[in-house]
């Protein structure tokens, strides 16, 4: 009996696990991938990046609410009503004929998903005995981890050799068995202390908010921090979230009890998986870009090197949460936020002559961090609030993480362009005194190269001038000097443009390693921002788990925070 119950018990951990790392992989899975959908659908980058757009913000607004419905109606039935329509919508995005088609499947996939991925763990939790809850929530993070580092290695591969439709129909096997197993293993649970009553004032108001956030965020860098439509929708934020704190404050069962807040590990454990997400994306997401911009690798390549990143994470996550139930996750936790922004001050050492096996220690380093504090600062923030609220904590432990990862891209792009432009900038003043030195160029080359230069942008790193627009010139100019030449002249009126040439060629190396140096310096600077943002992280860290104790006082410890939610 007690093999079977143990067989039963495996089975509906697979059955939720499945689940949720459908849902996670899609959110990895897809980028590599928008290139050939841009290109098959003929539309802009602009226009197909709303693939991801939508699905982060249909997830970040709706993942509390999720979590409040899945603790009032059960767990069970939120997690298959949302595998379902993951599910389909996986099938209907695979299906689309037109971009439009698409962005609303991807927005019904990250609905799906906020019902998904907060339940997963208090359905976790909820099979296994209490000992047992700092080894599931690291097994939780180790999968997130696989989803992570499989989802571009895995993308790349479907749409190199399938198509990219391949990636959402993926899903439908995983998403299929996943429903299959939790109707037979799985138990129904819930938050006992939560009524029925639906806060529909919560829900709009709080929808409201991170709905406005999370666009403003996004479309910041496109549209300009100070335009009109960015400014009214912090505006609409700040009201929303204003009427959101007063409605909760006077209803009798609210969406989010802020009581919880009063339970300090909680507290400091929420901040510091936002300032993780926060972080974290000068490292995740400038890395690609510094791969394919300044290294040259091509994008599937560069996603398997990234992949070890999330590889790192896996391993270290699991093993901290076979440990963190015995000595806690305090240490765990600092000793990975401290990791996690020591490698993005690695990362800013990073060169034009780095080999790969410089970067993905590198990023090793990071996925350890990242593992370790991840996993640590969820599992402490579990172990320290009453099991009732451990689906409510599981989605404010993810929202955070989301607005963080939303807010890091928005700020860390901003700040990257800046520096951009102004290294670029550098770059084509030092590579004109460097053509107006040179001994060997005459007056007209000279023109020409300057005009080329000044004719880049300054502000995109691929802005470096084209030595074939420059040949050109020179070979224009060298056939009119032969027209209105006579032909006793034309053999040394060759020989010195054929210098030219040569010197043209030789200069262009050195200006291209100028402009590469310049470039390296932005990345450089964008990623000890990450730095000194996980730095606070490390701070939060340390409180993001109680102080280990005895037994008594720990069981004492609580039942206070019982009462107190």
């Amino acid at each position: 009996m007690n093999k079977k119950s143990n067989s039963n018990t495996a089975i509906a951990f697979i059955a939720i696990i499945l689940g949720f790392f459908m849902a996670l992989l899609d959110t990895t899975i897809v980028n590599i991938t928008l290139p050939k959908m841009t290109e098959y659908f003929n539309t802009t980058v602009q226009n197909i990046s709303w693939v991801i757009n939508g699905y982060n913000i249909a997830f970040a607004v709706m993942i509390i609410t999720a979590s409040r419905l899945a603790d009032q109606f059960g767990r069970k039935k939120l997690f298959i009503m949302g595998v379902i329509a993951f599910t389909i919508s996986s099938l209907l995005s695979g299906l689309s004929a037109s971009p439009e088609m698409l962005i609303v499947f991807r927005v019904i996939q990250g609905l799906s998903a906020a019902f998904v991925v907060p339940v997963t763990v208090p359905l976790a939790v909820n099979i296994f005995p209490p000992e047992k809850h700092g080894m599931v929530v690291g097994l939780w993070g180790a999968f997130a981890g696989l989803a992570a580092a499989s989802g571009p290695s895995l993308g790349g591969i479907l749409t190199q050799f399938f198509s990219w439709r391949f990636i959402f129909f993926i899903n439908i096997p995983i998403g299929i068995i996943s429903i299959i197993l939790t109707i037979k293993y799985i138990k129904e649970s819930y938050d006992t202390s939560a009524d029925r009553s639906i806060d529909l004032l919560g829900i709009f108001t709080l929808s409201t908010a991170v709905f406005s956030l999370t666009l403003a965020l996004i479309e910041a860098n496109d549209k300009g921090w100070t335009s009109s439509f960015i400014i009214s929708l912090f505006a609409i934020f700040i009201v929303s979230f204003i009427l959101f704190i007063v409605s909760e404050l006077k209803v009798k069962s609210p969406m989010l009890p802020f009581s919880l807040f009063k339970i300090k590990s909680f507290s400091c454990g929420a901040v510091a998986l936002f300032l993780l997400g926060l972080g974290m994306m000068s490292g995740a997401f400038f890395l690609a870009f510094f791969l394919t911009q300044v290294k040259g690798l091509d994008q599937l390549y560069a996603g398997l090197i990234i992949s070890t990143m999330a590889a790192g994470s896996m391993v270290s996550s699991a093993l901290s949460g076979r440990f963190m139930q015995k000595f806690g996750g305090r240490w765990f936790s600092v000793a990975g936020m401290a990791l996690l922004s020591l490698s993005c001050y690695l990362f800013s050492t990073l060169t034009q002559y780095s080999t790969d096996l410089d970067i993905i220690w590198r990023l090793v380093v990071g996925g350890i961090g990242m593992g370790l504090s991840m996993s640590s600062m969820m599992g402490s923030m579990i172990k320290n609030v009453p099991k009732d609220k451990v689906g409510m904590t599981s989605g404010v432990n993810n929202m955070t993480r989301t607005l963080g990862t939303v807010l890091g891209v928005a700020v860390l792009v901003t700040l990257f362009n800046s520096s951009m432009t102004s290294e670029m900038s550098t770059a084509k003043t030092d590579a004109i005194n460097i053509v107006k030195a040179d001994t060997i160029f005459n007056a007209d080359a000279k023109t020409a190269m300057i005009t080329s230069l000044n004719s880049s942008s300054s502000s995109r790193s691929s802005s470096k001038p084209n030595i074939n627009d420059i040949l050109k010139q020179i070979d224009a100019k060298e056939k009119e000097t032969l027209q209105a030449s006579p032909p006793a002249m034309q053999d040394k009126i060759q020989q010195g443009f054929e210098a030219q040439k040569k010197e043209t060629k030789t200069l262009f190396t050195n200006i291209q390693t100028k402009f590469t140096d310049h470039t390296v310096a932005a990345f450089s600077s964008s990623f000890r921002y990450g730095f000194f943002i996980l730095i606070p992280g490390i701070f939060f860290a340390f409180f993001s788990d109680e102080k280990r104790r005895k037994e008594t006082d720990l069981s004492k410890h609580k039942e206070n925070n019982l009462s107190a939610v």
